[in-house]
């Protein structure tokens, strides 16, 4: 149980030095702009009755999480922008970990939970109302985060029994879990069996279900005998769909491309996407394209 160093050091894009300042004010417009969007996005749908519906409780619910996400992330590589101070302490380390991974973990069922919303309201129209209940709602809505929680609190355990000796450096902008591993001289082979499942029941579980849904999504509107019908109801999940294939492709593209040095810059710029990114561009995909969202942000402004 004993750790031999106190901190680590967040390589982060400090071999670009030339773009530090260039890179705090792009990750500060980001940061910004996350921020008001997606709390903006939390005002509205508390504030206006017509939002009260299971697809905006979702979004809500979404909208939360992006805002605790980039807190997590963007405030600490900021800070390193500005004062060159790149380390950052064992148990900071392990916190941000913990926090990204739960965060992630509610993220990719949290997606399913609104395909599935959105399956019930295309493919069953005349029960979604007594499907789709406030009791159902909210006990989807927990069960996302509660299961984002274990998933995230197992593997952070098992990383804190690691021993990290000399090397300290992580080739990395924030604490992820392979980056940190590597710091290990411990056996990891246990550790790293073990995440693989866990992520795989957070992951590519709620990914294969938000692909089903989609699939009976598709099916049921191309039935649909008219155009312009067609074009309506594949509006109400096209958001919900872009966000989905944007968060999904990033993050498919970091966790399986090979961990090889020559790949690290990619691993890097992919990361960037689904963890500053997508925060950002949620809110603006959800408001530019959704009519109601539009209009009660056009009544509270």
């Amino acid at each position: 149980n004993q750790t031999y160093i106190t901190e680590f050091i967040l390589l982060g894009f400090g071999d670009l030095p030339d773009l530090q300042v260039p890179l705090f004010l792009l990750f500060l417009v980001i940061y910004i702009v996350t921020m008001m969007g997606n709390i903006l996005i939390l005002v509205v749908v508390v504030a206006n009755q017509h939002l009260h519906t299971p697809m905006y409780f979702f979004l809500s619910n979404l909208s939360c999480l992006e805002t605790c996400y980039s807190s997590t992330i963007l405030p600490k590589l900021l800070a390193s922008f500005l004062t060159g101070d790149r380390s950052i302490s064992y148990r900071s380390c392990m916190t941000q970990f913990f926090i990204f991974a739960f965060l992630v973990g509610v993220e990719c069922y949290l997606l399913a939970v609104m395909s599935y919303d959105r399956y019930l309201a295309v493919c069953k129209p005349l029960h979604y109302v007594t499907l789709m209940n406030r009791k159902l709602c909210i006990a989807l809505a927990a069960g996302a985060w509660v299961s984002g929680f274990m998933i995230s609190f197992v593997i952070t355990l098992l990383m804190s029994q690691m021993v990290y000796c000399d090397h300290r450096e992580i080739d990395h902008f924030f604490c992820d879990f392979t980056p940190v591993i590597k710091c290990s001289c411990s056996d990891t082979f246990l550790i790293e069996v073990v995440t693989a499942l866990m992520s795989a029941t957070c992951t590519m579980l709620p990914f294969l279900f938000t692909v089903a849904s989609y699939i009976l999504i598709i099916i049921t509107i191309l039935r649909i005998p008219s155009a312009p019908g067609r074009q309506k109801v594949f509006s109400t999940c096209s958001s919900h769909l872009i966000v989905v294939t944007i968060f999904y492709s990033t993050l498919i593209l970091v966790y399986m491309l090979p961990k090889t040095y020559s790949l690290t810059a990619f691993n890097k710029l992919f990361s960037v996407f689904y963890t500053v990114v997508t925060p950002m561009v949620n809110p603006l995909i959800y408001t530019l394209r959704n009519k109601e969202v539009r209009g009660a942000l056009g009544k509270e402004v």
